[in-house]
């Protein structure tokens, strides 16, 4: 089957550059909308008998991606793809993973199972959130992992004197990997959500003392959690400057202004999601387009991804 790959409008740069990586044209499609403000997609080339790839992270405005994403995997199946595999580098959602107050909607189930009405032959995505959310898609899923990506950014310049910071307990498995990779000990902040944008800390797991802490996380959103955590090394007694590191960059809402107050050695996300303006904030960029890439090109080949994904 002839391989081919298509990108909606959550992250253009992003899915050119897996297309590099995979050494094919970019599917040519047509992403619009009507006057009336409804959403129109078209394929302008055939893709009958392919083995058809989106790559279209959901990110935010993330109903407007989500709808693209279905939309085009529609136009795909009707134009005769013979499989047609999705990959998110980032799943919206994810957070909404259970009741917390006990009348609202389970967001992260309800996204899955829109995702599942299409009948992917696959679903490949990076870092969710927490590995259980695997169980909510009716597809297959791939799950891998930009830590290896990251570390390998990391591991040139880590000082000797560090520790790995999880934020909160969600974070705590991955921050493990860090920890184990790096070769550093482990430290987990205590943390309580107050709201969706404001976090506590009810206490810290670990030394930090007179160390140099590197907070890793799946995703930076409001800046919450990681100005909490901050709050709370400086109290135990870190080294003031801080690293963070996170898969997915989102920096809404007072993110930047929050991190600005920091004082951070340096800040390292991944293009999962296409970077907003985050001036003046020390950020490094790591692409995983060459991940994603050997990721689509092991499921053409029928190849094993099993060093590619998460094992937890």
């Amino acid at each position: 089957m002839t391989l081919t790959l298509f990108t909606g409008t959550a992250n253009p740069p992003l899915g050119a550059a897996v297309a590099r990586a995979l050494d094919v044209a970019l599917g040519a499609c047509e992403v619009s909308r009507f006057p009336d403000g409804e959403l129109h997609v078209e394929v302008r080339e055939s893709v009958r008998g392919h083995d058809v790839y989106l790559v279209q992270p959901t990110a935010p405005p993330a109903e407007q991606h989500l709808f693209e994403l279905l939309f085009l995997a529609d136009a795909c199946t009707r134009a005769g793809a013979a499989r047609v595999t999705v990959v998110l580098p980032y799943f919206g959602y994810a957070r909404q993973d259970r009741r917390a107050s006990g009348r609202e909607a389970v967001g992260a189930r309800l996204v899955a199972d829109l995702i599942g009405t299409r009948q992917f032959a696959r679903v490949v995505v990076l870092d969710l959130h927490s590995a259980a959310l695997e169980g909510f898609f009716g597809a297959p899923v791939e799950h891998l992992t930009a830590v290896p990506t990251l570390v390998d950014v990391l591991g040139g310049e880590r000082a000797t004197n560090g520790v790995v910071v999880a934020p909160d307990g969600g974070a705590a498995k991955l921050a493990e990997r860090y920890a184990k990779a790096l070769h550093l000990p482990l430290a987990i902040v205590q943390k309580v959500r107050v709201s969706g944008t404001e976090v506590g800390v009810r206490g810290l797991t670990g030394d930090v003392r007179n160390r140099a802490p590197v907070i890793v996380d799946d995703m930076i959103s409001t800046g919450g959690t990681v100005t909490a955590a901050a709050a709370a090394l400086i109290a135990g007694g870190c080294e003031p400057e801080l690293t963070v590191v996170a898969s997915h960059g989102l920096f809404v809402g007072p993110a930047v202004g929050r991190l600005r107050a920091l004082r951070l050695r340096r800040l390292l996300v991944t293009d999962s999601v296409a970077l907003p303006a985050v001036e003046p904030l020390p950020v490094g960029v790591v692409s995983v387009a060459p991940l994603l890439a050997e990721a689509i090109s092991r499921l053409h080949h029928d190849r094993s991804l099993g060093d590619l994904l998460v094992h937890e």
